[in-house]
């Protein structure tokens, strides 16, 4: 746990409201009682104040705009019209002289994560976290598109989309910014490093299909779960999807643990540290989930109702 946590929780709260992310006093309340600072301390225990403060506000911004723009009924065509914004942000704007240009709260609030992004990391780091948070961007079209359908994606094509939509990259990209030893272009670019990244990302996706279950089962967002595009294609029971998919993951960790080892061969220190960041993601994402009220709440609810 990040000795900041306590500090780091109230601040990213305040920091979301006062960026205008937060819809009034009653959706301010609920992430405090969400408690997203202490993702943040479980996943970047290492990382300093100003670095944790730095991911929190991420993953809050990416809550918010989960929330607003992707656990809602806005079609398609609505979200790829607000692109233009973020991406004007993410490749055109200087954090410190473009602000004036910026008035939609979400664009504005970005612009602020970036310009600490470039702070504290240098400009291979700012590339990467500006890359894979276009391509999540971009994702939520593909998402959109299928709540606004009711259509459950095939196995192949969720798989290959849920690396994106899931916002994981955005965060493993910020890893060597929190811990101070970033990776070379080479070492981003290795095969191993590649694929130890997809394995960890798929990890972390399908315990989030698994605990967000019971939240997004009676939504709009259903269709885009791995338990529902199991039993949708293979005909599964809802256990047994759930079942398959806890296979899926232990497959998942045993390839990460075999990478581990041909990755330790590099003698890196900043590649060390990367995948001890991507270890501390997986458990640190289930340890936040399975406290927090984000996810806890949904599943109280549904056993009451099924008792």
């Amino acid at each position: 746990m990040n000795p900041h946590v306590e500090r780091v929780d109230r601040e990213t709260v305040d920091w979301a409201s006062a960026s205008g992310l937060l819809d009034g006093p009653e959706m301010a309340e609920r992430y405090r009682k969400a408690r997203y600072g202490w993702l943040g301390a479980r996943t970047y225990p290492y990382a300093g104040y100003d670095t944790l403060r730095l991911v929190t506000d991420w993953c809050v911004w990416l809550f918010a705009f989960d929330d607003v723009f992707c656990e809602t009924d806005r079609h398609a065509a609505e979200i790829a019209r607000a692109l233009p914004r973020f991406i004007e942000v993410l490749d055109d704007l200087d954090p410190g002289t473009g602000g004036e240009r910026v008035r939609e709260p979400f664009a504005r609030a970005l612009l602020d994560v970036k310009g600490r992004v470039a702070a504290h990391g240098g400009p291979d780091q700012l590339e990467r976290w500006c890359t894979t948070t276009k391509d999540y961007l971009s994702a939520q079209v593909w998402e959109a598109a299928n709540r606004q359908d009711g259509l459950v994606p095939s196995l192949a094509d969720y798989l290959l989309m849920r690396r994106r939509t899931g916002a994981m990259l955005t965060v493993f990209t910020l890893i060597d910014v929190a811990s101070g030893l970033p990776l070379t272009w080479q070492e981003w670019r290795h095969p191993d490093v590649r694929a130890i990244t997809a394995s960890a990302n798929d990890v972390v996706v399908w315990d989030n299909d698994l605990i967000s279950y019971a939240k997004e089962s009676g939504a709009g967002n259903s269709v885009n779960n791995l338990v529902n595009v199991l039993a949708r294609h293979r005909g599964y029971g809802h256990q047994q999807a759930m079942d398959e998919i806890g296979g899926m993951r232990d497959r998942a960790v045993a390839r990460m643990v075999e990478l581990r080892r041909t990755l330790e061969r590099l003698g890196s220190a900043a590649v060390e540290a990367y995948v001890h960041g991507l270890e501390r993601w997986i458990s640190g994402s289930i340890d936040y989930s399975m406290t927090s009220s984000r996810y806890t709440v949904a599943w109280q609810e549904r056993t009451a109702a099924a008792g």
